[in-house]
C-alpha cells in the first residue's frame, strides 16, 4: 500500500519518473517497517469496510418500530379494538419473553404513543435497516392483526398497503400475502403468484419457486418469531398448490 501511495505522490509531482522512484521508496519503507505497512493496508480495508457496512437498528429500536406500526393497524379504523391489543401483546411475549415485552410496551406508551406516528417515516426507517425477508415477516405480522377480530378492514388493507409500498415490497409478494388473510375466489393462485390462466407446468414452477422462497431452512438467520411467521406461509404455499391439484386433478 505504502508503494502505491509513493508511486502516486512521485506521479503527480514529477510525472512518470516520480511514479517510478516513488514506487521504489515506498517498498523500501515496506521492507524496513512491515508493521507500517500492515497498519495502513488494515486502515485502508477497514474505511472501506465501514463504508460497504449496511446500516444496523438496535433490538430495542426494532421493538419500538415494530409496535409501532403495529398501532397504526390498530388504529386504522378510527378505534382501538382490544382484539387486535391483545393479538400484538401475545406476540411481543411470545416473541421477547414477558419482562422485555412489557419494557417495550412501557416505553412506548410513554415516549411514543404521545407522539404522532408519521407512517412514512418509521416504515422508510425500518425499510432501511432490515432485509427484504424480514420486512415480508413484519407484513405478514401486520395482516395478522387486522385479521386478529376476524375481519379485515378496507382501511386495514390501505394501511397496510401504504406501509408495504415505503417497505419495498413488490406488488406480486405484498397480494401473496394478502390472499393468505382476504379469502377470496382464486387466492391459491395469488398466494402462488400466478395467473389462474397458468399451464400445469407453471403452476408447479411457481409452487417450487414460492416454497424456495419460504422454506424454513432458507431463513436460518432469522429471529425465532420471524421464522414463525415464514413457516406459516410456508404451509399456505402448500395449501394452495394442494387446492390448486385437487382443482385440475394434477
Amino acid at each position: 500500500m505504502i508503494k502505491i501511495i509513493g508511486a502516486l505522490a512521485g506521479s503527480w509531482v514529477y510525472g512518470f519518473r516520480g511514479a517510478i522512484a516513488g514506487y521504489f521508496i515506498g517498498y523500501l519503507i515496506e521492507q524496513l517497517f512491515p508493521d507500517s505497512a500492515k497498519k495502513a493496508s488494515w486502515q485502508t480495508a477497514g474505511s472501506y469496510t465501514r463504508t460497504k457496512r449496511e446500516p444496523t437498528i438496535t433490538p430495542h429500536d426494532f421493538e419500538l418500530n415494530l409496535l409501532s406500526l403495529a398501532s397504526l393497524i390498530i388504529k386504522a379504523d378510527g378505534t382501538v379494538n382490544q382484539t387486535e391489543l391483545d393479538y400484538v401483546r401475545k406476540y411481543f411475549v411470545q416473541s421477547y419473553g414477558k419482562d422485555r415485552a412489557n419494557a417495550t410496551f412501557k416505553t412506548f406508551n410513554e415516549v411514543i404513543k404521545k407522539r404522532e406516528i408519521n407512517t412514512a417515516r418509521i416504515s422508510a426507517y425500518v425499510a432501511q435497516h432490515t432485509r427484504y425477508e424480514s420486512r415480508l415477516q413484519i407484513l405478514h405480522f401486520l395482516f395478522g392483526i387486522a385479521n386478529a377480530d376476524g375481519h379485515i378492514s378496507e382501511n386495514e388493507i390501505y394501511k397496510i398497503n401504504e406501509i408495504s409500498g415505503y417497505f419495498r415490497i413488490t406488488y406480486q409478494d405484498s397480494e401473496s400475502i394478502k390472499a393468505m388473510f382476504v379469502k377470496k375466489a382464486g387466492n391459491a393462485y395469488k398466494i402462488l403468484e400466478i395467473d389462474k390462466s397458468a399451464t400445469d407446468s407453471e403452476v408447479k414452477k411457481a409452487y417450487r419457486s414460492m416454497a424456495k422462497k419460504y422454506h424454513p431452512d432458507k431463513l436460518v438467520n432469522l429471529p425465532d418469531h420471524m421464522k414463525q411467521g415464514a413457516e406459516e406461509k410456508f404451509r399456505k404455499v402448500q395449501e394452495a398448490y394442494e387446492q390448486i391439484q385437487k382443482e385440475r386433478g394434477i
